[in-house]
């Protein structure tokens, strides 16, 4: 059996690691560190600057092993379909480099995977250790970490909610495709690549951007959307060209 831990390490700032979140890496026998390819090299490297933090005695620590992840099928129209296949594919990956690094492991050998942010936002890290558990192989823990939604508010020093109103936490693609939701008056977008805001009316709408919360090259914009959209796009772009890739959030407000 393979106790494996899905450990939130929050939004790439060692200092967002929790207490739980240390001793669960240091308890590894085994982390995992995926490689998302060129131009994505940072968030492997952040990872594993954490494991340097964390663990005291690198000899005697656990094995950090980094595996290169599968890409989607562009040939599977469906978006849905495409995506399960994909974690089809990276559930393989994950056991198969698991059998490798421990070909006899112990008695409940614990397994570790930092997970960016939460595992339980926007985020397939337990869905995919769901195709493991069907194994009966592995037992999972999960260890909640520090959201980009938690960076962004900070970021911003503004409340996620209005006093007594409900808030909705969607994607890019979702306000794309459906517009903004009648049920509520502020919205939390997440996994946008295409600047999606530019697809709603900006007319009493006001905007909080923040590209690599919580990090240390953290950026941040805010204003009424139809003054603010084209910086934050130029910006947003200009970041990307820089560091290879990019993460970023944004909060959505109608006045």
């Amino acid at each position: 059996m393979i106790e494996l831990s899905l450990i939130g390490i929050g939004t790439g700032n060692p200092a967002h690691l929790t207490l739980q979140a240390a001793e669960a890496i240091r308890a590894c026998d085994l982390i995992l560190i995926p490689n998302k390819g060129k131009g994505k090299d940072d968030l492997a490297a952040l990872r594993q600057e954490i494991c340097a933090q964390v663990i005291a005695d690198a000899a005697s620590g656990p094995r950090i092993v980094e595996f290169d992840l599968p890409v989607r099928d562009p040939t599977i129209a469906d978006y849905t379909a495409r995506v399960d296949h994909w974690h089809d594919a990276i559930a393989r990956v994950w056991i198969e480099t698991i059998r490798a690094q421990l070909p006899a492991p112990a008695a409940a050998a614990k397994v570790g995977f930092l997970v960016w942010g939460d595992p339980s936002l926007y985020d397939s890290t337990m869905r995919i250790a769901e195709r493991l558990k069907a194994t009966q192989e592995v037992s999972l823990t999960v260890i909640p970490g520090v959201t980009s939604i938690q960076a962004l508010t900070a970021a911003h020093a503004i409340p996620l909610n209005e006093i007594g109103a409900p808030f909705t936490v969607t994607t890019g693609r979702q306000l794309r495709e459906n517009g903004w939701p009648e049920s509520t008056d502020t919205l939390v977008i997440m996994l946008d690549g295409e600047c999606s805001f530019q697809a709603i009316d900006p007319t009493g709408v006001s905007i909080w951007w923040s590209a690599y919360a919580g990090m240390e090259n953290q950026i941040s914009l805010s204003g009424p959307l139809a003054e603010t959209a084209e910086q934050i796009i130029q910006t947003r772009a200009q970041a990307r060209a820089d560091h290879g890739w990019i993460m970023d959030i944004y909060l959505l407000r109608k006045s």
